[in-house]
């Protein structure tokens, strides 16, 4: 009899469990009781978490409950998260990510953009990743925002007569983009971004995530985009209809009040998050603020209370588990043993071995981990405890681990924009259009790892 894949994750997770929690491992480097069983406890969350054993957030309510419950922390510890700004951001960046889809402003963004660039196949490659960048300062979230430059982007494929296989081709691209262009701005992706953020001694401000992050996602963005060009061609000249496109944005009709209110406060929150380091407001609550507003009587009325289904509860539950291994791994002591047991003895003195050590260890963790949050929340806090001491800053470690596991990917389960994007009812592609990028993209990780060495060595940051 065939066994479930979810039921051998299953036994597999506990199995790691019971053996990391009863088995000595002084012998390997001293450990404390409770690093021990945060240990087990970890290992056999990451396991459930790469089979697929139940929904992601299932999966860390038992983490959290446990951790708890086996007394290894408090429950301060646990949910420390909620106590700051990325909890709190990511929910204010959903509600301004709904006000911007509802009311129509986002569409009528990228059809402006699309009627006023789009010429042939380059062009519209080129608008995918142009949009997906102008778009993350508006949309904080990049599944939203890539399946709003997708219905955008069918309009001008149906215009332009496009085959099936070239739409697929579309569409991959979309997505393909989500993953350097959602990395530029802290609020590029509000699940991620902040909780790489929360990594840094001092606090990450918007304008330090830009200017941190500006020419490594160059770098990403424009070899993802040539790799695009290169990779999927269409077996068709484009000639596009513009009539046809012209419709779609005429039936939106004229600028609504909602469109006009959401303009505002986006202008506002806009202007506080570039402004952070001169007005003292933490980024995370202006962006709460925001999204909050928008719901009030005369100046905001755009989001209505069923907005608040938009806010998915899993994801909030999946990240405080996320940054509760953090947490929790550095307080208990689990963090340090990993780094001392893991990685070499001493940290390479030179900056290039140290950037292609972290990208190299965490590639493979990723091959067969699969999850981003999973392989962050076990590689960062580990490089940041091997590195203490050396001179390299906490955020630009969490930077070169989160670009190494974030651009990379082979199969659509190794990053969640592609897999969100795979399938008929979505996108169209299947792990063939994922594995035909992912495979050179693979080298480019490397690439972008080793700019952020070079990046973060002229900011002073390395």
């Amino acid at each position: 009899m065939k066994l479930d894949k979810r039921v051998v994750g299953l036994l597999a997770g506990i199995l790691a469990c019971a053996l990391v929690w009863v088995v000595p491992l002084d012998g390997l480097a001293p450990i404390s009781a409770a690093g021990q069983h945060c240990l087990a406890l970890t290992l056999m969350t990451v396991v459930w978490w790469a089979t697929g054993v139940a929904q992601p957030a299932y999966v860390s309510a038992v983490y959290l409950a446990l951790l708890i419950l086996t007394g290894t922390a408090d429950t301060g510890t646990v949910f420390a998260s909620w106590t700051k700004m990325q909890m709190w951001m990511v929910i204010g960046a959903y509600l301004i990510a709904a006000a911007v889809k509802d009311s129509g402003l986002g569409e009528r963004i990228a059809y402006w953009f699309a009627l006023k660039f789009v010429r042939g196949w380059t062009s519209l490659v080129v608008s995918i990743f142009a949009l997906t960048f102008i778009l993350s300062l508006l949309i904080p979230h990049p599944f939203p925002r890539a399946f709003m430059i997708l219905a955008v982007m069918l309009v001008i494929c149906d215009a332009a007569k496009m085959s099936r296989a070239d739409k697929i081709k579309v569409g991959f691209l979309v997505f393909a983009a989500a993953a350097p262009g959602s990395m530029f701005f802290l609020t590029g992706d509000a699940t991620l971004n902040p909780l790489v953020a929360s990594y840094a001694a001092d606090g990450c401000s918007f304008i330090q995530w830009f200017v941190y992050m500006s020419v490594p996602m160059l770098v990403a963005t424009l070899c993802t985009l040539g790799l695009g060009l290169v990779l999927f061609r269409p077996e068709t000249q484009m000639r596009i209809d513009f009539d046809e496109v012209r419709v779609k944005r005429a039936a939106l009709g004229t600028v609504s009040t909602k469109e006009k209110r959401t303009v505002i406060w986006l202008v506002i929150a806009i202007a506080l998050w570039l402004t952070e380091s001169v007005t003292g407001l933490n980024i995370g609550f202006v962006t709460l603020l925001v999204g909050a507003v928008l719901a009030l009587p005369v100046i905001g009325e755009v989001i209505t209370p069923a907005t608040w289904n938009s806010v998915p509860v899993n994801t909030l539950v999946f990240l405080t588990a996320a940054m509760g291994i953090g947490t929790v791994g550095e307080a208990t002591g689990m963090n340090a043993w990993i780094a001392s047991v893991v990685l070499p003895d001493s940290v390479p003195g030179n900056a290039l071995v140290l950037a292609l050590l972290i990208a190299g260890i965490t590639v493979i963790i990723h091959m067969f981990m699969g999850s981003v949050m999973a392989v962050l929340g076990i590689c960062v806090p580990a490089f940041i405890a091997f590195t203490t001491g050396s001179g390299v800053s906490d955020i630009a470690v969490a930077m070169m681990v989160f670009s190494a596991i974030n651009i990379h990917y082979i199969l659509p389960f190794h990053n969640l924009a592609i897999l969100v994007g795979e399938g008929e009812d979505n996108a169209g592609y299947s792990s063939k259009e994922a594995v035909r990028m992912g495979t050179p993209l693979t080298a480019v990780v490397f690439v972008v790892v080793l700019v952020e060495a070079v990046w973060f060595h002229l900011l002073g940051l390395m």
